[in-house]
């Protein structure tokens, strides 16, 4: 009897730790006031190359002025707020090599474009 209640005590604390961990990895607190993310993706086709560039504000305080530059063109957007994020495309002459996003308050990301893998059976593979 007393194993049961042993065994049943254990499992509980497991549970708990796994849940505590789950939920500050999947609700991930902003530490930095201005901070942000690029995720700039190129995907190429046997006949065409498509590509994104995805913008969030990961940071506690809204973003301003933020300039999205291509190297032949630029994307400006006026603000985004903690947690919001934007999907923009290229412009068909990029080089599709990096991506350069500047805001106000100091804030610069450089990314190069990541190719995502690909799987047998998928389109493109």
């Amino acid at each position: 009897m007393r194993r049961i209640f042993l065994y049943s005590a254990i499992g509980v604390g497991v549970v708990v730790v796994v849940t505590v961990f789950l939920f500050f990895s999947v609700f991930a607190v902003a530490t930095q006031d201005y901070a942000l993310s690029v995720d700039p993706i190129k995907d190429n086709q046997y006949l065409f190359s498509t590509a994104r560039v995805m913008i969030a504000n990961t940071g506690k305080l809204p973003l301003t002025n933020i300039v999205v530059n291509y190297g032949a063109k630029v994307d400006k957007l006026t603000s985004l707020s903690p947690g919001e994020n934007a999907m923009l495309s290229p412009p068909q002459n990029s080089t599709l090599k990096s991506v350069t996003v500047t805001a106000d308050h100091g804030v610069t990301v450089i990314k190069d474009y990541r190719t995502p893998i690909k799987l047998p059976g998928m389109m493109g593979s």
